[in-house]
């Protein structure tokens, strides 16, 4: 048996770059996702798919034992980047492989991209996410509709970075005439129920259903990058012009014009929305030089923002904020008026000695004393240097220690 197959990549309507790397051959189908917010996972990813496109070829016996090796060579791969450039620690990427050796697919999964059979109308995903929220689903604490908005859904508790060294998912499968075979990143899986997955995996060629599965992830609302691989058995070759396929972060190759008819010539879908996206990058040829995907990196992003639900009564929660600030404001200013009210001070008033009650200071346009008792203790009857100490404000601990004071000058002052 054959597969005819196709593959996409947008970069999608929020992120400036793509992280992600999708390739597509008559012996392989690849998805790699460089994780959201790590260091160069454009890098990871199309380091990850540089070794893994080794597998195109056709295969012998052992199809898992391939799959394995290969998983394991792009995860040394990724430690020698980071090794001769420790800058690139951190880095990491998801793996998800699909080998088909004419009658069996062996999967290798490591992380939350996807594999998905379509057989006779029926579609089962094929791989388990690697993720926290899957942990919360396997455990019975949130449901799958639940994980699509949870604020940890994209922590991801394996992938490849070179450090780790985590053991891939591998098992394998038959395959039958008629399936057809999904592998896509979290884009697209992590936005589209599975009931629209099928519907559109089941219609058209599979370099339709690719299409249209990138299109209605990015209607339905996906913020991330989103890539799918689309496969399907049959017994008739696929046409002569259906060259391996490479897109998204690994495709940074040069690029010609599409040939007429070829599968992934499908022009600029997306142009329309989004500068940037990869979806009409033309076949690769099986001659593609080594190493030329990591070549000339792309100067990735200084932050990288997860994907959040959309946000609900926002206007509220300002105001809410709002109410707080204000009532905090409020209770400070209460306290600090109070506490001033138990402030006394001697000082002048029309030429008299007085008590004061507050604090004997201002602020433009706020008072934040006033009289509280006035004498007949009269400055000009006081010496000049009482009468300028009283002038500048004496303060005193209470308001009898004020009365004392005002007690003292009335006894100074001249009385003839």
């Amino acid at each position: 048996m054959y597969l005819h197959y196709s593959a996409i990549s947008d970069v999608g309507r929020v992120r400036r770059e793509n992280q992600d790397s999708g390739y597509a051959g008559p012996w392989l189908l690849t998805v790699c996702d460089g994780v959201g917010g790590a260091v160069r996972g454009d890098l990871a990813s199309s380091t990850a798919v540089q070794a893994l496109r080794k597998l195109d070829r056709e295969p012998d016996d052992d199809v898992v034992g391939q799959v394995a090796g290969a998983l394991h060579r792009a995860d040394d791969r990724i430690a020698e980047l980071v090794e001769e450039d420790p800058a690139l620690n951190g880095t990491s990427t998801t793996a998800t492989v699909a080998l088909f050796d004419g009658t069996r697919f062996a999967i290798g999964h490591i992380g939350d991209s996807r594999a998905y059979l379509q057989r006779r109308g029926q579609l089962r995903q094929l791989t388990h996410d690697h993720t926290f929220v899957q942990s919360l689903i396997d455990e019975g604490r949130i449901t799958e509709e639940q994980s699509r908005t949870h604020p940890h859904r994209n922590l991801i508790l394996k992938a490849l970075d070179g450090i780790r060294h985590e053991e891939p998912d591998l098992f394998e499968f038959p395959a039958e005439p008629g399936d057809r075979v999904l592998v896509c990143s979290d884009g697209a899986c992590g936005t589209l129920t599975d009931d629209r997955i099928a519907d559109i995996l089941a219609s058209g060629t599979p370099d339709y259903a690719a299409v249209e599965l990138v299109r209605a992830s990015l209607e339905a609302g996906s913020t991330d990058n989103v890539t799918c691989v689309v496969a399907e058995v049959s017994e008739q070759p696929p046409a002569e012009d259906l060259a391996p396929l490479l897109v998204g972060a690994a495709a940074d190759l040069p690029r010609r014009t599409p040939l007429s008819g070829a599968a992934g010539a499908v022009g600029g879908l997306f142009r329309g929305h989004r500068s940037g996206d990869t979806g009409e990058i033309p076949p690769v040829p099986g001659d593609v030089p080594e190493g030329a995907f990591a070549a000339d990196p792309i100067d990735h992003e200084t932050a990288r923002y997860a994907p959040r639900p959309p946000r609900r009564f926002a206007w509220l929660r300002r105001l809410l904020v709002l109410a707080v600030v204000l009532g905090v404001a409020w209770v400070v200013l209460a306290a600090g008026w109070s506490w001033s009210q138990q402030q006394f001070y001697v000082a002048e008033q029309d030429g008299k000695v007085a008590i004061f009650r507050g604090i004997d200071a201002s602020l433009p346009g706020v008072s934040l004393s006033h009289p509280y008792e006035t004498t007949d203790v009269d400055l000009d009857r006081l010496s000049d240097i009482d009468a300028e100490q009283v002038r500048e404000g004496i303060e005193a601990d209470s308001l009898d220690d004020a009365r004392l004071t005002v007690d003292n000058y009335a006894a100074r002052q001249d009385v003839g």
